[in-house]
């Protein structure tokens, strides 16, 4: 499973760069989209060196001192050594709801930050759970991946405006019928690419979450305690939402931890908890 889950990302970011080139030859800007590719690679390097520190801002994080909080350190410590990973910087979210996300640019400079809530709610082996699928998306590198199809996507929203205006100011062609054709074809691209960048995108997203899933029931040798705490984690979220924060930042979280909900499954960044407890329970480590 965890192999099919690489695989499917693979392929998702495949699928996002042919779009990407797909719509480049279309339109014929070449210029243009290597100035919109440039500009949203700046962009997305900058929120890879500094969204961790952002993100921990944002959410009021304080560091959590091994004196204050003996079991979580001891906790990682033994999820690192059996990852082979080097410890994270811990963190304390000075909330109620209960949940958790990993944070940082490599497994060098990774942080963990645990909500008051979840260390309140879940017992000793669901927490372990929990953190080992944190551990889990440093070890894969989740933050590097996710990055990379954010600039894809923000690179084909770019040239999605650039055919917006192509379209309003008649496109390229004059007023003839191949003229309209071409406007028709900006419409097109204008509507349809963003939205099916963003779907591609937030495929990645799920899929990076199934794999966390599955590679830290790995490392704790049990996916049952982790199956327990997701189920936990999801009624308390719905019932307690998080009051601060940001949404655009809920695929971080294990679970979303908005009490908003997607309309339709193709734009939620997490998959089905009920499909991912059911793989967890069906799990042979």
């Amino acid at each position: 499973m965890g192999f099919f889950n690489q695989v499917k990302t693979v392929l998702l970011l495949g699928a996002l760069t042919g779009l990407l080139l797909f719509i480049g030859n279309l339109l014929g800007g070449m210029q243009g989209l290597t100035i919109a590719f440039l500009f949203s690679v700046l962009m997305n390097v900058g929120m890879y060196w500094f969204s961790d520190k952002i993100v921990l801002m944002m959410y009021r994080a304080r560091e959590a001192t091994k004196k204050d909080y003996p079991e979580y350190h001891a906790m990682i410590e033994d999820i690192c050594k059996k990852a082979g990973l080097p410890k994270p910087k811990l963190y304390i979210v000075p909330s109620t709801t209960p949940n958790a996300f990993a944070t940082g640019r490599s497994p060098k400079h990774a942080a963990v930050a645990c909500t008051e809530g979840i260390l309140q709610l879940l017992n000793k082996e669901e927490l372990r759970g929990v953190l080992s699928h944190e551990m889990s998306h440093v070890k894969n590198r989740d933050i590097l991946i996710t990055t990379i199809a954010a600039t894809i996507a923000g690179v084909i929203s770019y040239v999605a405006m650039m055919a917006r205006w192509a379209a309003i100011f008649g496109g390229m062609g004059g007023r003839d019928n191949n003229g309209r054709g071409n406007i028709l074809g900006f419409l097109v691209i204008a509507i349809l690419a963003p939205i099916i960048a963003l779907i591609l995108q937030l495929a990645i997203s799920r899929s990076r979450e199934y794999l966390a899933d599955h590679t830290g029931a790995k490392l704790i040798k049990n996916p049952l305690p982790l199956a327990d705490a997701l189920q936990k984690l999801e009624t308390a979220n719905k019932h307690h939402p998080m009051k601060f924060g940001n949404p655009a930042t809920s695929s971080l979280f294990i679970v979303n931890p908005f009490s908003g909900r997607a309309l339709l499954q193709l734009f939620s960044t997490h998959p089905p908890l009920a499909e991912r407890v059911r793989r967890l329970r069906e799990m042979r480590v």
